[in-house]
């Protein structure tokens, strides 16, 4: 346990000097396995080949790429203004209407698209000047757009459950059916805090023009694409026509065709969403690859077993380990970029909260989402600084404050989801069991 603890001193040392995080675990793993092993180099380069070639080989892995090229091409099909119209066209007229409609767009957009950092870069072009128009204030405009891109990792189809099912060997339909309902919740808790901030500060969310029912019937042409290629790719997993890997093809797939329908595609731009793809996938399968390594040193080391010794040796509830659990992904989300943090933590808590008897999908749908809460957490709350960096105008402290009340709304969910681990699980076993 002590060789596992000094390997995590030097991993954050690693991290505070600025070397990737990708890179850092992969160092430290290395170098751990071979001292753990009397400085056996030979096993050492063994352990870390081996994980590269299965990494690299993993057909349930080809799902990342997919999903990602998926919400590229959505992103160069232009679909996130339709949703934003459409969701304006039913809350625009309400007090802080535009900023809910931020939300529900965001949502929509992240189902299909699946990263939270792109739902929020994409829908701070869209729905960022409107808001600005009706003179919204920034601090609630930018804080809508940051947590409602914060959806994008929960609603599925979602990259970072698609990892979590693979390190942990738990069924990814699953998965997907279980992050259903709490991404919805979500939704409306945001909505909830939308109300709350214009309650207290009626200024902030001034309401928008009205429209009447057929301008709003007109809105939702344009959301056709989405809603078919979701209920394509989701309904076909839950309704076990085809697996995740092939539901993943589908939407590449399907959303290659929406993409062509509109002409948003030119040979140069095809070019590009590609690159992008191939380069974000890169960047995720490297960071896996490092965490693999570092997981295959902390577990010679034996971090796992003695945690959960000592937890049996202090006798306390296996909920109050789990609050426990949760309290250090929230202080690790302060300074950990959400998916590093989920690689680096689930092959040391894992397998103490399998010991404890809870299921696997709740587990993994709790950690999704208090990795959600990390995006929008001070210090380094990604989603906050790529706001800042597509709008230049508005600092980091002004969206920090505007997500304060989106971040409790946040862990009410959390809380509740611990509390009612029903609600994760009612559609996988309605639907699986």
């Amino acid at each position: 346990m002590t060789e596992a603890l000094v390997g995590f001193a030097v991993l954050l040392a690693f991290v505070f000097l600025r070397m990737p995080i990708a890179f850092a675990m992969g160092v430290v793993g290395f170098v751990g396995f071979a001292y753990l092993g009397d400085w056996n180099w030979l096993a050492s380069t063994s352990m870390a080949g081996q994980r590269v070639i299965t990494t690299a080989q993993n057909y349930g892995l080809s799902v990342v790429p997919l999903f990602i090229l998926m919400g590229n091409l959505v992103s160069r099909a232009g679909l996130s203004s339709e949703l934003y119209a459409a969701s304006n066209a039913f809350l625009g007229h309400r007090k802080g209407g535009l900023s809910m409609a931020t939300i529900v767009a965001c949502g929509g957009f992240s189902a299909i698209c699946g990263s939270s950092l792109a739902t929020a870069a994409t829908m701070s072009k869209v729905a960022m000047p409107p808001m600005r128009k009706y003179g919204y204030a920034d601090s609630l405009s930018t804080a809508s757009i940051a947590a409602g891109g914060t959806l994008g990792i929960l609603i599925p189809p979602s990259v970072i459950l698609v990892i979590y099912g693979l390190m942990t060997e738990t069924s990814i339909r699953e998965l997907f059916a279980a992050g259903f309902i709490p991404g919805l919740i979500g939704i409306l808790f945001y909505l909830g805090a939308v109300q709350y901030v214009v309650w207290r500060d009626p200024a902030a969310g001034p309401r928008g023009e009205r429209l009447n029912w057929a301008e709003r019937l007109v809105a939702l042409k344009g959301v056709w694409g989405t809603l078919i290629l979701f209920g394509v790719v989701m309904g076909g997993i839950y309704g076990g026509v085809f697996t995740p890997t092939e539901a993943a093809g589908v939407g590449a797939g399907g959303a290659l065709i929406i993409a062509l329908m509109r002409r948003a595609l030119t040979w140069r731009s095809l070019f590009e969403t590609l690159a992008e793809t191939s380069r974000t996938s890169a960047t995720l399968f490297t960071v896996l690859i490092g965490a693999l390594i570092f997981s295959s040193f902390v577990n010679r080391a034996g971090l796992p077993d003695a945690l959960r010794d000592l937890v049996s040796s202090f006798d306390v509830a296996p909920m109050v380990v789990v609050v426990l659990i949760l309290l250090v992904y929230i202080a690790l989300g302060c300074v950990f970029e959400s998916l590093s943090m989920l690689l680096l933590t689930i092959p040391v808590f894992f397998p103490l909260i399998e010991s404890f008897g809870f299921h696997p999908v709740w587990f993994g749908i709790v950690v999704v989402v208090v990795t959600e809460i990390s995006l929008i957490t001070p210090p380094v709350g990604l989603n906050v600084f790529v706001l800042s960096g597509v709008l230049r105008d508005v600092s980091t402290a002004t969206v920090f404050r505007g997500v304060t009340p989106f971040w409790c709304a946040d862990i009410l969910r959390l809380a509740l989801l611990v509390m009612v681990p029903t609600i994760s699980l009612f559609l996988p076993n309605m639907l699986y069991h």
